[in-house]
């Protein structure tokens, strides 16, 4: 039997109290595209960080090319030859795309003791084009790019090592379809070389359609591999969550009674960026309305336009009941309109702060008395939110960082949830959430629907809002390209077709 490229043995990983793996052992082979699944929490970006050199198992061993494999960072890894996309973000702003591609090996363009700017800025042009990007200007600061190209960059400067095993984090998910195409393309052209890569994500039908094998964790451990023949949806579920998934997903009802009297309206609104051009729409109470399109369509600087938190040149959103204009965050939360950013950790998070400091953040006027905050009132209405969304974390006190991504999610949901809002901007909203989580995420938003809030729902997914939505109005251009009711018979195709 060929022997796995990577591979652990009894791997365990101890962070304080909470046990992160218990004894996994698992290979990952040479010429197949292996899929990590599991619920937030179940340890496949511990483990995947482990391989890829981000911190060294409590215990246990491991092997790349019959070797024993302890990297201490990731450079070393990666000389090695594992490189990794990191789920959250993994490039430095302030520096050049080029910079950020060679970072940690600047020396191979030192020349009479100073870097080669023009040789670095060539050679990083080669690495874009040759993975799809060669409209990008290597000299260009990474932080002016949007998340998407970021994200690609980041894929650039793991492939400019040439790696011999890819691990990619859940990386997709802030992705667009072409962004995905570029990475599925060289996942697949990774596995005909004969190389190995390590896909995470929570999206089964994605990792049924590009995967080899699957390995599924729960709570740390092992619990099962399935080679591409054998893949079962519904037993990969409920091996993923300990019980059965045949339950509902998205909503079931159809016909249901009529949205009430508009709450937001954009009435003619252009932004700075150029993205929204002389756009209107309105939402209404008890009504879920969802907001789709492909990159750079506006959908996502709506949402920032509608908080207040996007510069508007022309036009104004209006909070309707009180007819006054939602000119900034502080005017939307005075409001009560909450907003879940696309970008979690570098728009909804104080990633160094604790749970509590980050959804007592939303709600501070709330809990204090008499001009002060109460540490009752405070860990009282943190609790409560950690119960309802069960957040998976030691205490209250953890920090946000050290959070799996689906749980850092629900502590953004538990800001805004916690505040009662009658307003909520979802911005991809289930990035990230694994499918026992998503499934109460949506369950949250029909009981607030239910309740006479109205919700703007953003989303990449069309089975999302095509499940999830009353009303879908898709963007292309900055324009309004069509809108659909719910019903049973809309197709994703029908959709599409506004989108192209």
């Amino acid at each position: 039997m060929k022997e796995p490229l990577i591979e652990t043995k009894g791997l365990y990983k101890q962070f304080g109290p909470t046990i992160a793996l218990s004894d996994v052992s698992v290979g990952f082979f040479g010429g197949q595209i292996t899929g990590l699944i599991g619920e937030n929490g179940s340890g496949k970006s511990t483990l995947s960080s482990i391989l890829a050199g981000m911190q060294p198992p409590t215990s246990g061993s491991m092997k790349f090319r019959g070797q024993d494999h302890a990297p201490r960072t990731m450079i070393e890894a990666g000389r090695k030859g594992i490189g990794m996309i990191v789920q959250e973000q993994g490039h430095v702003p302030d520096l050049s795309i080029a910079r950020n591609i060679f970072l940690g090996v600047e020396s191979r363009f030192r020349k009479f003791g100073f870097i080669s700017a023009r040789a670095m800025n060539r050679k990083a042009k080669a690495v874009l084009e040759g993975i799809g990007l060669g409209d990008l200007d290597p000299a260009m600061p990474v932080g002016r790019l949007d998340m998407q190209d970021r994200k690609l960059v980041e894929l650039a400067r793991v492939m400019a090592e040439n790696p011999a095993a890819l691990i990619v984090d859940e990386t997709t998910t802030a992705l667009s379809q072409r962004g995905r195409e570029i990475i599925y393309g060289i996942m697949r052209r990774m596995r005909d070389e004969g190389k190995a890569v390590v896909f995470i994500s929570h999206d089964l039908d994605e990792l049924l359609e590009l995967c080899d094998a699957l390995v599924v964790l729960r709570d740390g451990v092992t619990v099962a591999r399935h080679e591409r023949a054998g893949f079962d949806a519904a037993l990969i579920k409920s091996q993923m969550v300990g019980r059965d998934m045949r339950g509902k997903y998205y909503r079931e009802d159809y016909g249901a009674e009529a949205a009430g009297e508009p709450v937001l309206r954009a009435e003619r609104i252009t932004t700075a960026t150029g993205l929204l051009m002389n756009f209107s729409m309105e939402v209404r109470r008890g009504e879920i309305l969802g907001i789709g399109g492909l990159s750079h369509c506006g959908m996502h600087e709506l949402g920032k336009a509608l908080f207040g938190d996007e510069k508007i040149l022309t036009g104004k959103v209006v909070h309707v009941p009180s007819g006054e204009a939602v000119s900034s965050p502080l005017a939307a939360i005075s409001r009560s309109i909450g907003y879940v950013s696309k970008d979690r950790d570098r728009e909804a998070l104080v990633l160094s702060a604790s749970i509590k400091e980050n959804i007592s953040a939303a709600a501070l006027d709330l809990i204090k008395k008499g001009g002060f905050i109460l540490p009752s009132n405070e860990n009282r209405h943190v609790m409560r939110q950690v119960r309802n969304l069960s957040i998976k974390c030691a205490s209250i006190d953890q920090h946000v960082q050290y959070l799996s991504g689906g749980n850092k999610q629900k502590v953004v949901f538990g800001k805004w949830v916690g505040r009662d809002c009658d307003v909520l901007i979802l911005d991809c909203p289930t990035r990230g959430v694994d499918i026992g989580v998503k499934a109460a995420m949506y369950a949250l938003m029909e009981e607030m629907r239910r309740e006479g809030k109205a919700i703007v729902m953003i989303s990449e997914e069309l089975p999302e809002l095509i499940g999830m939505s009353d009303r879908l109005i898709i963007l292309k251009d900055g324009r309004q390209s069509g809108e659909f009711p719910r019903e049973k018979g809309l197709t994703e195709q029908r959709v599409i077709d506004c989108m192209i």
